[in-house]
């Protein structure tokens, strides 16, 4: 007999999560990361002082990842998608073309 264990996979549909982050945050956290990375770069070839650069880059780095963790905490998995899509929505819909249709039909059938 053959007494190997099988791993069963529970989570199939589960979004991704790392350190508390859920799906798309991981992304922008590491977007942020590249961009201060390429900030770095940039500052560090100007000529400025390196310290004043790590006091920098690690300040606006901080800043970052509270922003991105208070992001994931408050909207969770889709609830910034959610936001975004509902600012998206038009609060009113104007449509002439039934205007015009009341008036043609009230021209023609005069009450």
């Amino acid at each position: 007999m053959n007494n190997s264990v099988y791993q069963i996979n529970k989570g199939i549909n589960k979004s991704i999560e790392f350190k508390g982050l859920k799906a798309q945050y991981i992304w922008y956290l590491g977007g942020g990361l590249v961009v201060l990375l390429i900030l770095f770069a940039i500052i560090y070839i100007i000529g400025v002082n390196v310290f004043i650069c790590l006091v920098l880059i690690i300040s606006l780095s901080t800043v970052l990842f509270m922003y991105v963790y208070k992001l994931s905490r408050t909207y969770g998995e889709f609830g910034l998608m959610k936001k975004v899509a509902k600012k998206a929505v038009p609060n009113v819909i104007k449509s002439y073309s039934i205007i015009r249709l009341k008036k043609q039909l009230h021209h023609e059938n005069p009450l």
